[in-house]
């Protein structure tokens, strides 16, 4: 009977493995806030253009409408939205966007250790 227990033990053990990696995919691709700068559209409204950009990904305006955090209007033209990997790398083809950008904080500097030795 050992080697039957054995068989199922290691069974389960790859079962929990297999599944705790496919959470480890599932997680990363998950949505982000990017921020997407586009050129200044001339004939159209700003908020319209990023809506349309964005719902030629997503798939529809409502879905554009939910995904939009923000528009940029003044000291560059874009807007942040929640993408995933797969939607930055199609939203990039559009014509009109310039880059994507995934948002964060970046820091000058380290700390005033690191100042000091430069």
């Amino acid at each position: 009977m050992a080697p039957r227990s054995l068989t199922i033990t290691l069974s389960l053990i790859f079962i929990i493995t297999s599944i705790s990696s496919m959470a480890e995919t599932d997680s990363s691709v998950e949505a982000a806030v990017h921020i997407v700068y586009t050129d200044r559209p001339t004939h159209e409204e700003l908020e319209v253009y990023h809506l349309r950009t964005l719902s030629s990904v997503l798939g529809s305006e409502e879905a554009a409408k939910g995904a939009l955090l923000y528009t940029y209007k003044h000291a560059a033209c874009g807007f942040s939205a929640k993408l995933t990997p797969k939607q930055v790398e199609e939203i990039s083809k559009q014509p009109g966007v310039l880059q994507v950008v995934k948002d964060g904080t970046m820091k000058l500097h380290e700390s005033r250790a690191k100042l000091n030795t430069i």
